[in-house]
């Protein structure tokens, strides 16, 4: 068994592999090659937590796994991560646990990859603009996600308590001052949702609210849109404003979104949306069985819960160059047969 944590998948995993990975899963997700249940959530009252378990299967990669991924937005008062997290992985033949990744960096990763993934098929290829609402832990690989798709002159961030935005944004020149240099994007607290998203040819949502974040009306023609902090029914990033203007609604998975996102379940319950102004999976525009985007006018919104698939490619991809790289340790676990089989 190979235990790899986050230095060393970022050592040997780029966003652009992530991306790659992401693509790689919504694929298979949608051609049905990976079994993915709905993930399991437990509420962890007390605590304001969940506790979610998401398993994932593929025969042809001869892999399954199991993440863990437990949300806790009240870690920020303790300076640690609001998403603790474990991948393990299982031979495929044998049911053998073959690894244990770092969980928080795989979910950071995958999911900024899937704005990446989303902005990179559905945004305007000349797009100038980013908005990235939310400054918690996945925020920077959102915008990493954001940058390796696109040149962008600027990039607005926006929380609703200044500290936190001013202080992303220092952080973020400070840790990718290069990237951000060789792109010529300038990266600007907003003051305001406005001043955010008025120009934003690119948005993402990464953040807890139970509220929309901005106003629809004001999203310019042409935007696209990543919504992905929204995990459960009583949770919203999005307003009816913005779903009414949009020519697409794509989800990494509608029956995942459905069962989970409020940002399209109070809607449709609402009656603001129809079932059939949901466009389907992303996988399936990926495999060309549904239209991206066909017009620069159009407002495109991508909704993401996440979804197993991503998690099990990603970890694949990432075993597959440590092992290459010599990258992880070595943890020997007793695999002799049991009392009951003898």
């Amino acid at each position: 068994m190979v235990l790899v944590n986050e230095t060393g998948i970022r050592r040997v995993f780029s966003m652009r592999d992530a991306i790659e990975a992401d693509c790689e899963a919504y694929r298979m997700f949608s051609s049905d090659e990976i079994t993915v249940p709905l993930r399991t959530q437990i509420e962890a009252a007390g605590a304001g937590g969940v506790f979610c378990f998401m398993p994932a299967y593929s025969e042809r990669l001869g892999i399954a796994s199991v993440k863990t991924v437990n949300i806790f937005p009240g870690n920020v008062k303790f300076g640690i991560t609001t998403l603790p997290s474990m991948v393990m992985t299982f031979d495929g033949e044998t049911g053998v646990p073959s690894a244990l990744l770092d969980g928080a960096c795989i979910t950071s990763l995958r999911t900024g990859a899937a704005s990446g993934a989303a902005l990179d098929l559905f945004g305007r290829k000349e797009a100038k603009v980013g908005a990235l609402f939310g400054t918690g832990s996945q925020a920077k690989d959102q915008l990493c996600g954001m940058l390796e798709v696109r040149r962008l002159d600027r990039v607005y961030v926006y929380s609703r308590k200044k500290e936190n935005r001013e202080k992303f944004a220092e952080e973020m020149k400070e840790e990718l001052g290069r990237e951000l240099a060789a792109c010529g994007t300038e990266l600007i607290p907003a003051e305001t949702p406005e001043e955010a998203v008025r120009d934003a040819d690119l948005i993402i949502t990464v953040t807890s609210s139970h509220s929309p974040v901005f106003d629809g009306s004001l999203v310019k023609p042409g935007a696209a849109v990543s919504c992905i902090g929204a995990y459960r029914p009583e949770m919203r990033e999005i307003d009816d404003a913005l779903l009414r203007r949009a020519s697409k609604i794509y989800c990494d998975s509608v029956d995942a979104v459905l069962e989970e996102a409020g940002d399209l379940i109070t809607p449709l319950a609402e009656g603001t949306i129809r079932r059939e102004d949901i466009t389907g999976d992303i996988g399936d525009c990926l495999l060309g069985k549904l239209p991206g985007r066909e017009t620069e006018e159009e407002i495109i919104v991508f909704d993401s819960v996440g979804i197993g698939a991503q998690d099990l490619v990603t970890a694949y991809r990432v075993l597959e160059r440590a092992k290459s790289a010599g990258v992880g340790q070595v943890w020997s676990v007793r695999q002799a047969p049991g009392r009951e089989e003898k």
